[in-house]
C-alpha cells in the first residue's frame, strides 16, 4: 500500500507542472491597482474566489496608461493617467466550452459580458474563462486592454495592433450606441454579433455594404438607429474584418494552448481522483 501511495505522489509531482504558470493562466492589474498592495490583494482574492486554480501559479503583469492610450486615444478621444488605470482581468484557457465572461457588476457599470465577448471576437478570441473587476467604479472600456494583454500572456503570442484597435473601437461604439439609444446593452451587443457574423460569412470590408446589413438586422430587432449610428457600427465592423487576416498566428497559438491547458487539467483531475481513491481505500481498511 505504501508503494502505491508513493507512486501516486511521484506522478502528482511529475505531472502537475504540465499546467504551469506559463500554460494558459494570466492576470493583469491596472497600473494604479498594482502600485497599491491592498488594492492588488483585494483583486487577487476576488479572482481566486472565482477560480478553481491556484492563482499563485498565474503569470501577472501590469497594464499601464501608456498601453491603454496607445490603442484608445485615436478611437475614443480619451487619454488616461496612471492613477486612472484600475481595472483588472484574469484569463484561464483551460475552459473549453466557448467563452465565459464574468464581470463584477458592483464596480464595472457599463460594459457587460456579452459586450466584451463581441469585442474580443474581433481579436479572434472565442474561447476561455475571463473575469473582469476593479477596486473602484469603472465604465469597463479601458479594462478591454487588460483582457487582451491577459490573453497575450496566456497564449504567449502578441495580438496584432490592428486587431486590438478594432476591438477597442467596437466596444467604444457599442457603449456610445447604448448611451444614445437607451437600449439594453446586451441587445446592442447582439446586434453587433449578428452583423459581424454576416460580415464574416460574406467577407465584406466595404462600410457601405456592411451598413445595409446593420440596418436590416437592427430593423428585425426593433432597434431604431440613426444614419450616423448605423455608419459608426458599419465602420467598426469593417475595421474588424480587415484585421482578421493578421490574426492567423495568434488564433493558431490560442487553439494550441487552449487544447494543451484543457488536456493538462484533465490529467490533474485523473491524478486527484486516483489519490482520493487510495485515501478512501485506506480509510476503509482502518475504519471499524
Amino acid at each position: 500500500m505504501k508503494r502505491l501511495l508513493l507512486i501516486a505522489l511521484v506522478l502528482l509531482v511529475a505531472l502537475s507542472p504540465v499546467y504551469s504558470a506559463t500554460q494558459g493562466l494570466a492576470i493583469t492589474y491596472g497600473e494604479a491597482t498594482y502600485s497599491n498592495q491592498a488594492l492588488k490583494d483585494s483583486m487577487f482574492n476576488y479572482f481566486q474566489s472565482r477560480s478553481d486554480k491556484n492563482l499563485k501559479d498565474a503569470i501577472s503583469r501590469v497594464i499601464t496608461a501608456s498601453e491603454v492610450n496607445s490603442i484608445s486615444k485615436n478611437i475614443t478621444g480619451k487619454t488616461y493617467g496612471a492613477g486612472q488605470i484600475v481595472s483588472c482581468a484574469m484569463v484561464d484557457l483551460s475552459y473549453n466550452k466557448g467563452i465565459k465572461i464574468i464581470v463584477d457588476t458592483s464596480k464595472v457599470k457599463i460594459v457587460t459580458p456579452k459586450m466584451y465577448a463581441t469585442a474580443l471576437k474581433s481579436s479572434g478570441i472565442e474561447n476561455g474563462y475571463v473575469v473582469v473587476s476593479s477596486p473602484a467604479l469603472s465604465s469597463g472600456e479601458s479594462a478591454l486592454a487588460g483582457v487582451l494583454k491577459s490573453y497575450e500572456i496566456a497564449v504567449g503570442t502578441p495580438i496584432p495592433q490592428e486587431a486590438k484597435k478594432a476591438a477597442t473601437e467596437e466596444l467604444y461604439v457599442e457603449t456610445q450606441v447604448v448611451n444614445q439609444t437607451g437600449q439594453n446593452p446586451d441587445n446592442i451587443a447582439e446586434l453587433f454579433d449578428k452583423a459581424k457574423t454576416e460580415v464574416q460569412k460574406q467577407n465584406l470590408q466595404d462600410p457601405t455594404q456592411i451598413k445595409v446589413i446593420v440596418i436590416n438586422i437592427a430593423n428585425t430587432m426593433n432597434i431604431n438607429l440613426t444614419d450616423q449610428q448605423a455608419q459608426q457600427i458599419a465602420n467598426a465592423l469593417a475595421n474588424s474584418q480587415k484585421a482578421q487576416g493578421n490574426l492567423t498566428e495568434f488564433k493558431s497559438q490560442l487553439e494550441k494552448v487552449t487544447q494543451q491547458s484543457t488536456e493538462a487539467q484533465g490529467i490533474l483531475a485523473q491524478i486527484a481522483a486516483f489519490l482520493q481513491g487510495i485515501v478512501n481505500y485506506l480509510q476503509g481498511l482502518f475504519s471499524p
